[in-house]
């Protein structure tokens, strides 16, 4: 009995101009955020890290992402072969209705009903939008996720994020 034969080896058949494109873009991309991050006024009230480390840090790594997309796309493009890879399954109206209605919940209710009751509503249909068929476990996790978000801010960084009708009660 003979082994398989081994497929051969293919160069990628992406378009090496478009991958330079965004390679270069996310450089550009990165550039930006580093002179962004370079404009923020320095603060006296930081010892040590300060408002402008975490966009520092974003800036570096957008540029190093791009340096190396830029790289590969000079080696003959990565794109090639996503189409083949990625065939789209047909597009799930439901779950887009039901991430959309979650969207839709957080924005009219916040103001009225406060950041725990409308972000866990929105939890629980972002759930059943990916599949969930267990609406009161999602309920339960969503109201112990959004409670603690909400004393974080609120206790542990002092950023009023809006109570709602819990406001005597939180």
């Amino acid at each position: 009995m003979e082994p398989p034969a081994a497929e051969p080896l293919r160069a990628p058949t992406g378009t090496p101009g478009a991958d330079l494109g965004v390679g270069l873009f996310v450089v550009l991309l990165g550039l930006l955020t580093l002179y962004a991050a370079w404009a923020i006024p320095d603060s006296p009230i930081y010892a040590q890290v300060g408002a402008k480390a975490v966009p520092y840090l974003i800036g570096a790594v957008l540029v190093l992402l791009g340096i190396a997309l830029s790289i590969s796309a000079s080696r003959g493009g990565w794109s090639g072969g996503l189409e083949e890879e990625m065939a789209a399954p047909p597009t799930n109206w439901r779950a887009l209705g039901l991430l959309g209605a979650g969207l839709a919940v957080q924005l009219a209710l916040i103001d009225w009903l406060g950041f725990v009751i409308a972000a866990t509503i929105q939890y629980v249909l972002v759930c059943a939008a990916f599949g969930s068929r267990r609406p009161l476990r999602d309920l339960v996790i969503g109201i112990l996720v959004t409670l603690g978000a909400f004393l974080g801010f609120s206790r542990l960084l002092g950023v009023n994020i809006g109570a709602g009708v819990l406001e005597g009660i939180l």
